[in-house]
């Protein structure tokens, strides 16, 4: 492997970011501030722990990051 960033599930992380952070501003209630931040939040560490994963020196971690991506 090359690099995190050369991976399909990275690369589909990232854009789902990219998807939710407009829907965010478009509700930009004060009601909804704590949902649409816990659903940033959510979507940011799907790329974050995939990225750290891949980071590890030890094969073993990866696949312990993408379950944690997964959840």
């Amino acid at each position: 492997m090359n690099s995190h960033k050369d991976l399909k599930v990275w690369k589909d992380s990232i854009m789902l970011v990219k998807m939710i952070y407009p829907c965010g501003k478009a509700i930009d209630s004060t009601r909804f501030h704590s949902l649409m931040s816990q659903i940033y939040r959510s979507a940011v560490s799907i790329p974050s722990n995939i990225a750290e994963g891949a980071a590890r020196r030890g094969d073993k971690e990866f696949p312990d990051f993408l379950n944690i991506s997964l959840g």
